[in-house]
């Protein structure tokens, strides 16, 4: 569902990284609207700056020129801190190499984001099974890692974003590391959390996997090159 609220809008976005003496742009005047409920596929060459998209979006960087809103706050010129703060709050992270902690259980990992939200110890445990429940884990709640298949940890990191009940999901290349069935069935699990309202964002260099988005914007050279809705 799409009621055509900007829930982030970049303008006029520039990022320049500084190597040495050298200046090398990885954003040069991104502008774009994502509204509430949209399922957006970000594409692009290596290199293009689509990784720097992303982490502007998902508050991770600042940009060098420019303003990037979140629900309507200018998060541009926010501090680390009040930075970390509006991640935790607003915005889920789903990763290719799924960034679980080996040495702690399916249960564990999903309460991470709450504890740094202060949410008490039963809470977290409440809400991680509801979650574990949501992507068909439950049973796995006391498994680590390395006893989960590549699609159960990336759906164990999907009920992780979802800890803090964030409005947007940033899933950065979410089946890179999965084969295509697997990776099938976890495109699916954000097709149901975009049909239940939340926003998602995703990277992605597989034209199978954007066709699944309401709307592919491919990036080339640090600059939109083309955004466009899907007809599927």
């Amino acid at each position: 569902m799409n009621n055509k609220k900007p829930i982030i809008e970049l303008k006029n976005v520039k990022k320049i990284y500084k190597m040495g003496n050298v200046e090398v742009p990885a954003l040069n005047g991104v502008s774009m609207i994502v509204n509430r409920g949209e399922f957006i596929a970000i594409m692009g060459p290596s290199g293009s700056g689509k990784s720097t998209l992303m982490n502007m979006v998902g508050c991770l960087d600042v940009p060098t020129i420019g303003n990037i809103f979140l629900d309507s706050k200018d998060i541009s010129k926010m501090t680390e801190s009040d930075l970390a703060q509006v991640r935790g709050r607003k915005i889920g992270f789903v990763f290719q190499k799924f960034n679980l902690l080996s040495t702690l259980t399916a249960l564990e990992n999903i309460t991470i984001p709450m504890m740094f939200q202060n949410v008490d110890v039963e809470k977290r445990n409440k809400r991680a099974i509801e979650l574990l429940s949501l992507v068909g884990l439950e049973e796995r709640a006391n498994h680590k890692p390395s006893e989960l298949s590549g699609g159960q940890q990336q759906r164990v990191a999907i009920a992780r974003s979802l800890a803090n009940d964030p409005e947007v999901i940033l899933a950065d290349e979410p089946t890179g590391n999965l084969d295509t069935k697997t990776g099938k069935e976890v495109i699916e699990t954000l097709n149901r959390l975009h049909d239940e309202g939340k926003t998602i964002i995703m990277v992605t260099h597989d034209p199978n996997v954007a066709k699944f988005a309401q709307r592919v914007v491919l990036i080339k050279d640090g600059m939109i090159s083309s955004n466009h809705k899907e007809s599927v």
